[in-house]
């Protein structure tokens, strides 16, 4: 993780933020609610579950992000045959000098889109733990570290189960934020239609941010104040979630973490040194509902009612 400095201004956070979202809004035609959690993730330096139906925009949210901060950007298409070794590389042996060599992955990039994660098999779903908590991979003993900064953007697609292996909650609690696109409006579709007719929108991104703006981006978040009583609101939140009737499993510490540091980078992204109430809130259905664990029989819609009802019991103090 980035190391806080209290020295560093939000505001320089929020500039860079404002840059992002009006570059990727030039290629896509998603939710304001979407950009803003991408960048929370990136700032808070999390990972994105994007959980929706395919073609609207997973794959071009990701590659747009990669493109605009002039990231290394690479892509794992998941197959129920692909091994860990494909995700993080392997030692080949090099003839002429009679020695192993690591050659890495495509996980060794600043951006990773893991498309389809839930059609890999749960043994690679697994070789992805220790990259996404970590930042680092383990390969015949050695240790490899990852890029900084480092995101990686997972999805799947709901609707479709054939073939597939569900990620299991310790894999789901990785990722800080699950987003679901949706489809746009029929204005921004039209919009869309026109604009890429031409060609891919996505390709004709240029770079707006450096890797080191995005590092001190990071820094500004982490160096946000949250107050001791805002902290309390935050475990408040998680304590009310594990006391519902509607879950087997409700809120992790990890959990209460995750919407801690999410809430300081939202902060930051918005100009300001430290959190309110109105953050935690408007970030708790993303970080929270896919983390919760329903009870036998309870729709999965409940999700999201669970995080609602929390928000509305819990006092902010």
């Amino acid at each position: 993780m980035v190391e806080a400095n209290a020295d560093f201004d939000p505001g320089a956070a929020r500039s860079i933020g404002e840059t992002l979202k009006a570059n990727l809004r030039r290629a896509l035609k998603v939710r304001e609610e979407a950009l803003r959690d991408m960048l929370v993730a990136l700032l808070a330096e999390g990972h994105v579950l994007i959980e929706d139906h395919p073609g609207v925009g997973k794959t071009a949210l990701a590659r747009s992000l990669a493109r605009s901060i002039r990231a290394e950007f690479s892509r794992i298409q998941c197959t129920a045959d692909m091994l860990p070794a494909d995700v993080t590389g392997t030692m080949i042996f090099n003839q002429r000098e009679a020695v192993f060599e690591f050659h890495p992955g495509p996980i060794f990039a600043n951006v990773v889109l893991v498309d389809e994660i839930n059609r890999a098999s749960p043994k690679t779903q697994s070789g992805l733990l220790e990259s996404m908590q970590e930042r680092r991979v383990t390969v015949d003993q050695q240790t490899h570290e990852l890029a900084r900064p480092f995101l990686i953007v997972a999805t799947q697609n709901p609707a479709e189960y054939a073939g597939t292996y569900p990620l299991p909650e310790a894999q789901l609690d990785r990722f800080m934020i699950r987003i679901e696109l949706g489809y746009p409006g029929a204005d921004d579709e039209a919009d869309m239609l026109a604009g890429h007719a031409a060609g891919d929108l996505v390709s004709e991104l240029e770079p707006v941010v450096d890797l080191d703006d995005v590092r001190r981006a990071q820094v500004a978040a982490a160096a946000v104040h949250g107050s001791a009583e805002l902290r309390r609101y935050v475990v408040a939140l998680a304590e009310a979630t594990r006391r519902d009737q509607r879950l087997e499993l409700g809120a992790s510490p990890r959990a209460a973490l995750m919407l801690f540091r999410a809430a300081k980078a939202e902060a930051a992204l918005a100009g300001r040194d430290h959190v309110l109430p109105d953050d935690v809130q408007a970030l708790a259905p993303a970080v929270l509902a896919h983390r919760l664990l329903l009870a036998p029989g309870v729709p999965e819609s409940e999700r999201a009612a669970v995080v609602a009802d929390a928000v509305e019991s819990v006092p902010a103090l």
